[in-house]
């Protein structure tokens, strides 16, 4: 599984209280989110629809929907992204073309530009586009209705989503710098080689691109709190 990485540290940096929970190594779960201002869900290895295999992925997908429900901001990473696509209604498949690997551009729609949580990230696109970490394997290839996609590949791929009024994805790795992909790269590397994926040129893109990707990424965490903040105040008599 993905560590809360730098998203984990911005979440703190702007003032939260991490309460992290690591079901794949047999934590527990809640079994709502009362006690909760936000949630993110963090990305790995298995497949969206790998319950019978993850029980714990059920739970998830349970929180997701409790989080819509009860418009508790949520961000979903990676996994998370196609999760919360899942949980929401929408089908997750591998991709076709191969897995997804590199510093890549980020391509915002229109839509993006207003949406409470990556708006203000979208709309710097003129000044500096967005680059982010992708490394996955699956794809949202339909999305739950009532879905905005805020951003997609140039193979029209949704890159991040908001699934539901406080429910939003991202397919890329906002969390993830230079040792965080060092780790996947030494997983991964028997399979990259013969994918014929350079690892270490990868590692060290990721590295060279540190100061880029933080400024680029570092605001995500207050927004969400911010989002948090709001709905807190909305609940207060």
């Amino acid at each position: 599984m993905c560590p809360p990485g730098w998203v984990g540290e911005w979440l703190v940096d702007a003032g939260a209280a991490l309460d992290v929970r690591r079901p794949h190594a047999g934590g527990d779960l809640p079994d709502d989110l009362a006690d909760h201002d936000a949630f993110v869900v963090l990305g790995g290895s298995m497949g969206a629809s790998d319950d019978a295999d993850f029980a714990w992925l059920t739970r998830v997908k349970h929180l997701i929907r409790r989080a819509a429900a009860t418009d508790v901001p949520t961000l979903g990473i990676c996994l998370g992204h196609q999760l919360s696509a899942v949980a929401l209604g929408g089908r997750v498949e591998r991709n076709p073309r191969g897995q997804q690997v590199g510093v890549l551009d980020v391509g915002w729609t229109v839509d993006a530009d207003t949406d409470p949580l990556l708006g203000p990230i979208a709309v710097t696109r003129s000044a500096r586009p967005s680059r982010a970490v992708q490394w996955n394997n699956d794809l949202v290839i339909e999305t739950p209705p009532g879905t905005v996609v805020l951003a997609h590949t140039p193979h029209d791929e949704v890159q991040a989503a908001r699934f539901a009024p406080t429910v939003w994805g991202v397919q890329w790795h906002p969390e993830a710098g230079e040792d965080v992909v060092r780790v996947w790269a030494e997983q991964d590397r028997d399979d990259a080689a013969e994918r014929g994926v350079d690892l270490e040129g990868y590692v060290a893109a990721v590295g060279a691109a540190r100061d880029e990707l933080r400024t680029t990424w570092t605001p995500l965490a207050g927004l969400l709190l911010g989002l948090a903040g709001a709905r807190t105040t909305r609940a207060a008599p």
